[in-house]
């Protein structure tokens, strides 16, 4: 079944982003809210496959692009500028009236960890979190994490440089979850040969945010009555 979508452009304070809507089938439980990262847009693979899959299970997904993108420009803006365009679309996002994820992969997720909380979201999907530099363990970024104050899903590639599933620090209330995706790199591509292939990967990535959502849903029904 193919997914009909509608593009929104939102004026923020930052610029004017983009929303590219999902809409559920038969009626959504959730708005997922997901954001680019610094070194690509919405046409990434986990993005372009979650927006496919889950409007088939009761989510309407948003994919977002931040100003910077929406400009055409190459470099992504400062992080407080990222933190200032995605709380100025989240109205248009909570419009329709339903609890909202907010997520994105890595420079979106963590606008989300950083955000979610103060914005009223009812949980934060981190995709492929950057918890350092490649080769600089020792700038970690993991206060952004667990300071989210909110349930967070993080998807982590097995061999990502930006952090392996290993290396990040025990969950704390709220507990965050981790889902790694094995053998997947920075954009969860894993090697051609071997197991799991590329589409199982995916598979998996859908499969995990889903069932997530599944546990998710009746709490986020809860705080929004």
């Amino acid at each position: 079944m193919t997914t009909r979508t509608r593009t929104r452009s939102v004026e923020t304070p930052a610029g004017e982003a983009r929303i590219t809507w999902y809409p559920a089938a038969g009626g959504a439980r959730l708005v997922l809210a997901l954001g680019h990262g610094a070194g690509g847009g919405i046409e990434a693979r986990d993005l372009q496959a979650l927006a496919a899959a889950l409007p088939g299970r009761g989510t309407t997904v948003a994919l977002v692009e931040q100003p910077w993108r929406v400009a055409g420009r190459k470099v992504a803006a400062a992080p407080k500028v990222l933190d200032e365009g995605w709380r100025g679309l989240w109205p248009a996002l909570a419009e329709p009236g339903l609890p909202v994820v907010a997520g994105g992969r890595s420079a979106g997720a963590r606008v989300a960890c950083r955000t979610g909380s103060a914005l009223g979201a009812a949980g934060v999907l981190a995709l492929a979190f950057p918890l350092h530099p490649p080769g600089r363990p020792e700038r970690s970024r993991a206060a952004e994490l667990t300071g989210a104050g909110l349930p967070v899903l993080v998807v982590q590639g097995g061999r990502d440089p930006f952090g392996r599933p290993e290396e990040f620090p025990a969950a704390g209330p709220p507990a965050y979850e981790l889902l790694e995706v094995p053998g997947g790199d920075h954009g969860f591509a894993v090697p051609k040969k071997g197991a799991p292939t590329q589409e199982e990967a995916l598979e998996a990535v859908v499969g995990g945010v889903a069932d997530w959502l599944d546990r998710l849903a009746p709490d986020a029904a809860a705080a929004a009555t």
